[in-house]
């Protein structure tokens, strides 16, 4: 194993007077940012870029094992979301310093919440690179049938607006909106809207069961009860078909899927369908998710003035917005919004009005083995009436104090 390690990991180097960086680019993001690398060599002739492509699926682990190896390549790109968990076995370079002295990357050029991801213990551990949340995409047409010219702008709206279009359908085999319960996001984004913490005392208990996130979980749950969306995740095998074939008229998603959905509905103008931010319990729009990849340095790059200039530069507005022609991810710097491209395209405003209001989720290494093993799971015990919905987050709970028990024994010390 240590042999592959070694020829895996991140051989940083000075050869020829010229250093040498390693970068770990996951997925397809790997592949295309080769395309912005020639133009920071042109303007860094002292400086090469080595990138080294990660599936994401094996990310995690050889990220990990890297570290364990001290052959960590210089700097990466790492989910928002595992930023805390590589903090915690202090693999990452705290970034306040290097910000401070920058003469172009500052906080203030990026959206709040997005930002807020990469503070972990008061430091910053990350720059964003590009950004996601969840919004709502929408049939405008079936909409109108159902008396709604505008899309819900309050919990209250959306209950309604699913009733009638339902009742108006008059047919068994067509929902309002999808609502599968094996996709955690909406359950945490309605639980964060009507105040929720999820994570109590210092993030080392669970607070599913609070009265915050019950509210929330009971009220998404009606859905399930009223049959205003499917039960089962087996009814729907593709989203984008049935979105098109109008089984159901509202699904909570990503950026991710704005293309297929042009596709599937032949129209790029939005005539038929829209997008949204999200309804809020007492206003408009209500908090979402601030997902999103984030750059990160490792405290054992010996070529940290390097990695730097290159984090720098994939933070420039020309090249967040290279990076997005490449990949349709969307750019993390707020000035690259003014552009056409954004501007002009009616599926990507409810973005950036929605990303105006997004939080982080707690950060907290558990925080992915909390969300995909356990509250899908329990979600789906209470939408099939095998628990009630109080009961379902009392075992949530239990279930995460077990979780969360390595933490409380290493805070404690």
């Amino acid at each position: 194993m240590l042999p592959f390690l070694f020829l895996f990991g991140g051989c940083s180097d000075k050869k020829d007077g010229t250093t040498e960086i390693t970068f770990w680019g996951m997925g397809t993001e790997g592949e295309k940012i080769q395309k912005v690398i020639p133009e920071f060599e042109k303007r860094n002739p002292g400086i090469k870029v080595k990138v080294q492509m990660v599936p994401w699926t094996a990310a995690q682990e050889k990220l990990i094992s890297s570290f364990a190896a001290d052959n960590t390549p210089d700097l990466c790109q790492l989910g928002n979301t595992w930023v805390p968990q590589f903090v915690m076995i202090e693999a990452l370079e705290p970034l306040d310093a290097y910000i401070s002295k920058s003469k172009s990357l500052k906080a203030a050029n990026y959206f709040p919440g997005i930002w807020n991801t990469n503070e972990v213990t008061g430091k910053i551990f990350g720059v964003p690179w590009y950004i996601d949340t969840r919004i709502i995409y929408y049939r405008k047409d079936i909409f109108k049938k159902a008396g709604y010219d505008n899309p819900p702008r309050t919990w209250e709206e959306l209950l309604d607006l699913s009733r009638k279009i339902v009742r108006m359908q008059n047919d068994p085999n067509k929902y309002a909106i999808y609502l599968p319960t094996n996709e955690w996001a909406p359950f945490v984004i309605f639980g964060l809207q009507n105040g929720s913490d999820l994570i109590k005392d210092n993030w080392t208990y669970g607070n599913f069961s609070g009265k915050e996130f019950l509210d929330a979980f009971k009220f998404l749950m009606q859905f399930h009860k009223e049959k205003l969306t499917p039960l089962g995740v087996s009814q729907v095998t593709n989203v984008y078909q049935a979105f098109q074939q109008e089984f159901f008229a509202m699904y909570i998603s990503g950026p991710w899927n704005i293309p297929e959905f042009k596709k599937w509905m032949k129209d790029s103008t939005g005539e038929k369908w829209g997008t949204t931010p999200l309804p809020g319990k007492n206003g408009f729009p209500g908090v979402s998710l601030a997902g999103g990849s984030s750059l990160v340095m490792f405290k054992n790059s010996k070529n940290k003035e390097a990695a730097w200039k290159f984090i720098e530069f994939l933070s420039e507005k020309e090249t967040q917005l290279a990076f997005y022609r490449e990949t349709n991810n969307l750019p993390a710097v707020i000035s690259a919004w003014d552009e056409p491209y954004f501007k002009n395209d009616p599926f990507i405003k409810a973005f950036y009005d929605q990303f105006q209001h997004v939080v982080p989720t707690p950060k907290i290494p558990e925080w992915e083995q909390i969300v995909f093993s356990k509250l899908q799971q329990f979600a789906e015990y209470a939408a099939r009436g095998t628990m009630t919905e109080a009961e379902a987050m009392k075992a949530m709970d239990k279930e995460v104090d077990i979780i969360l028990e390595k933490r409380r024994w290493i805070l404690s010390y």
